[in-house]
């Protein structure tokens, strides 16, 4: 009986891995290198070296990268270097496509925060997002000296994940202003009493037609 191989379930890290084996055969440390060199650190999650590794070991399980050679240096720990296989070109295609066409449902940690900041009063929410504000201003000034600081001539294409970010940073930085502003000057409020009335007045309506089905009920029973 033939074993099949599952698929490999497709991620960001594991997408950019299979574009970076495209560019040469690399091991696990070029790859990490390559990763910081071409600005790939921005868009996926390489701050730890075992993720890397758990990737590489997927991928080589799911047929889609393969070792080429063992390098032996006396500097450096024998290394293995990889290379994408055919199936490995077809799937990267795939999945490339597959991401760029797909919005997918995501949830990240800032709307969970924000879909429960009712639990703080709107005093306390104003400093949290003004820390947030000057992080994210932060980000967004260090990126666009980065994006400034690319090669003359160099193609739009090469730095398209920065102009996406850029964007995302500011409008997030828009928004966060507008939001602190109207915390400050009291158009978005809320307390403890208007939450409860609001809870309260939108279960009436449910109650109310609950106990005109049950009236209803009894009376044709009694016909």
């Amino acid at each position: 009986m033939t074993c099949m191989t599952a698929p490999v379930k497709s991620s960001p890290l594991g997408l950019t891995v299979l574009a970076l084996l495209h560019h040469r055969p690399l091991h696990p440390y070029g790859i990490q290198q390559l990763l910081k060199q071409w600005g790939k650190e921005q868009v996926v999650n390489v701050g730890q070296r075992a993720g890397l590794y758990r990737t590489i070991e997927r991928l080589q399980a799911g047929g889609l990268i393969a070792v080429r050679h063992t390098e032996r240096d006396q500097q450096y720990p024998e290394r293995t270097v990889y290379e994408v296989t055919d199936e490995g070109r077809a799937v990267t295609r795939e999945w490339l496509e597959q991401m760029l066409a797909v919005p997918k449902a995501e949830f990240p940690v800032f709307p969970a925060a924000l879909s429960n900041m009712l639990m703080l009063s709107p005093d306390e929410v104003a400093p949290i997002l003004d820390r947030r504000l000057a992080r994210i201003t932060v980000q967004r000034a260090d990126l666009e000296r980065q994006t400034a600081a690319a090669p003359d001539g160099l193609p739009r294409i090469t730095l398209i994940e920065n102009e996406y970010l850029l964007a995302v940073l500011r409008a997030e930085e828009r928004w966060l202003r507008g939001v602190i502003d109207d915390l400050r000057n009291g158009s978005l409020t809320w307390s403890r009493e208007m939450l409860v009335a609001f809870e309260a007045a939108s279960e009436q309506p449910d109650a109310d037609a609950a106990e005109q089905t049950s009236r209803s009920g009894e009376s044709s029973g009694g016909a």
